[in-house]
């Protein structure tokens, strides 16, 4: 959730450092700061706020130095103030850190016990002033700082620097991601390789309990028994690292218009001229009795889109698990069970951990990402990349709809698999899939039309989305993007569920939107939208020429999206549930791609 990157650099790090933080300003942050060694001297600068905030700082107290740590921090022990702001230094070692460190509260008191008191509210400063303890007691800074990693619990991902020491950074990772950048007399560190891209392509990831110790000509690595072990250095594709709105206003309206390229780039990907082709080793259907999957957030509701999928058209038997819940019921894994595991950024916690508890237990691991090396990736038996490109903005969007096309290729297999897809139908299916990206081209040119609805939303205070099939996740994906950036509070319901109980909160103040293309349940939800507008409801049916004709004209608001076959519908209409949220959360003035209190890449618990 939190942004780190550190340099051992030839020149001047300070801007360096704040440009590599500003590329993480889409994890979400409430402060920042960077600390720096000048000629020896440990020093550094924090402010509350956005990173202009600390810019500002720069410009009137410098801060000179060639290396450095950076953070962005999302307030987790201790609120947002410029006290609990990172780096946090105790004498002669300064620290930033994503995640939690779940026992600082024993280490606080064994180390008030020496003489060393806390001065903020937070969990990391334990690390350094536990570090500090190390050096007092005679340990050089690399030992004290790996005897420190020794005794924390939790998940963490942390960058030491060192008074007097301008050419050495440690670096650990423990369930928080964390990678090493390599230049030319120079290195970094980096929580994402986005922070690091315009400084190098070089990228080494630490993995799971990995200690790195850095200078400008050298990386040492050692694993979580302290042995020295290699990672691998990979090339990033700079172009997959490229953070700009390209003349967008947001980079939430810059990646829903990219929908049309990255889903054609996804299909391109899977489909040949044969069918659909999965990287190897690929997934035997025939051996799958059940079909276990699990996310977080907007992933979950890909999911729970996917399993109407796998069992209408593979007749596969799926659960749909929220991550957070998933192993603290400790769900029995039986033989014959996939465990699908979906994450955009391949690093969420709870998937992560979620994943952990069926390897070994599942037949196979499976996983929908958008980064191939992940975290989430790296320990799966199939990676299946989205091809989304970088997503910036917090609400999930053109991630969405490629983790629900690569969930549909998925589920189409599974079909031909097991015999219950026609090859003609196969045929067809895809030949629809193919011209997707262009229907997507045709549902942005009714942008403007739900532009001028959202002005009216944005005068709720509550509004309910409805749906039945596979349009009810998408009435729950649309109550989430609504929610997350313009505040107002918004539900979702299945439409046959309206009458046990929330036709309650119908009444002339309650806009409900209603997704109902015309497919096989469209007479179904017209009768609940009928009991919604009986009731002085005020209805936005979202529909197709062909339902429109028939609702007439009794709605409220209509908006028309082009016709597609049942099985995509979901593909196409969460278009409307993210331009709706878009243009309602401007027309309120919120922050679209920094939604409060939001992090775009969830790596705690």
């Amino acid at each position: 959730m939190c942004g780190i990157v550190g340099i051992l650099g030839k020149h001047e790090v300070a801007p360096m450092l704040v440009e590599g933080l500003r590329r993480l300003e889409y994890r979400g942050y409430d402060s920042a700061g960077i600390a720096t060694v000048n000629d020896g001297v440990l020093d550094r600068r924090r402010a509350v706020g956005k990173l202009v905030n600390l810019s500002d700082l720069l410009v009137h107290q410098p801060l000179a130095g060639k290396s450095g740590i950076g953070h962005t921090r999302w307030a987790t022990h201790g609120g947002p103030s410029a006290t609990n702001a990172h780096p946090h230094r105790t004498g002669p070692v300064a620290v930033v850190h994503n995640g939690i460190i779940e026992n600082y509260k024993d280490l606080r008191a064994e180390l008030a016990k020496a003489g060393i008191d806390a001065e903020t509210e937070t969990d990391t400063e334990t690390v350094a002033m536990l570090t500090k303890l190390h050096i007092d007691q005679g340990m050089a800074p690399v030992d004290a700082a790996f005897a420190t990693v020794e005794r924390l619990e939790g998940a963490f991902a942390l960058a030491f620097l060192f008074d007097g020491e301008g050419d050495l950074m440690v670096a650990a990772r423990k369930g928080s991601p964390l990678a090493i950048g390599h230049g030319e007399g120079e290195m970094f560190v980096g929580s994402d390789a986005i922070a690091l891209a315009p400084m190098t392509d070089q990228i080494t990831y630490l993995e799971e309990g990995d200690r790195a110790v850095l200078t400008r000509t050298s990386l040492e690595i050692r694993d979580e028994a302290g042995r020295l072990v290699n990672r691998d250095q990979r090339t990033i594709r700079m172009d997959a690292a490229r953070v700009d709105k390209a003349g967008h206003k947001h980079f939430m309206s810059k990646e829903i218009a990219e929908q049309p390229t990255v889903l054609a780039g996804a299909l391109s990907a899977y489909l040949t001229q044969s069918g659909i082709a999965l990287p190897d080793p690929g997934i035997d259907f025939t051996k799958v009795d059940r079909l276990t999957m699990v996310a977080c957030g907007t992933a979950y509701y890909a999911c729970f889109t996917a399993k109407y999928w796998f069992e209408q058209l593979a007749g596969l038997p799926v659960e749909v698990d929220i991550a957070s819940e998933f192993r603290y019921r400790e769900p029995p894994i039986t033989p014959g069970t996939t465990a699908l595991f979906v994450s955009q950024s391949g690093e969420t916690a709870d998937t992560l951990a979620a994943l952990r508890y069926c390897a070994g237990k599942a037949d196979s691991i499976v996983s929908v990402v958008n980064v191939p090396e992940s975290s989430i990736a790296r320990e799966s038996d199939l990676a299946l990349p989205i091809h989304a490109g970088v997503e910036i903005g917090v609400a999930s969007t053109k991630a969405f709809t490629c983790q629900l096309t690569v969930l549909l290729l998925l589920a189409l297999k599974a079909a031909q698999a097991r015999g219950r897809l026609s090859d003609d139908r196969l045929t067809g299916i895809l030949a629809d899939l193919r011209a997707l990206p262009g229907t997507f081209n045709a549902a942005l040119d009714r942008d403007h039309v739900m532009k001028e609805v959202s002005q009216d939303l944005a005068k709720a205070r509550d509004i309910l989305f409805l749906g039945r099939g596979l349009m009810y996740p998408l009435a729950l994906e649309g109550a989430l993007k609504l929610k997350e950036i313009s505040y107002i509070h918004a539900e979702a319901y299945a439409s046959g569920e309206l009458k046990h109980g929330p036709i309650a909160l119908i009444d002339t103040s309650v806009p409900v939107v209603v997704m109902a293309p015309k497919d096989s349940l469209f007479e179904k939800t017209i009768s609940n939208m009928q009991e919604v507008m009986a009731r002085g409801g005020k209805v936005v049916l979202v529909t197709d020429a062909a339902g429109a004709a028939i609702a007439g004209d009794e709605a409220w608001k209509t908006i028309i999206l082009p016709q597609v076959p049942e099985v995509l519908s979901p593909l196409l209409y969460a278009l409307p549930a993210q331009l709706l949220a878009y243009h309602t959360a401007i027309a309120k003035g919120t922050d679209v791609d920094q939604p409060r209190n939001l992090a775009k890449s969830v790596t705690v618990e």
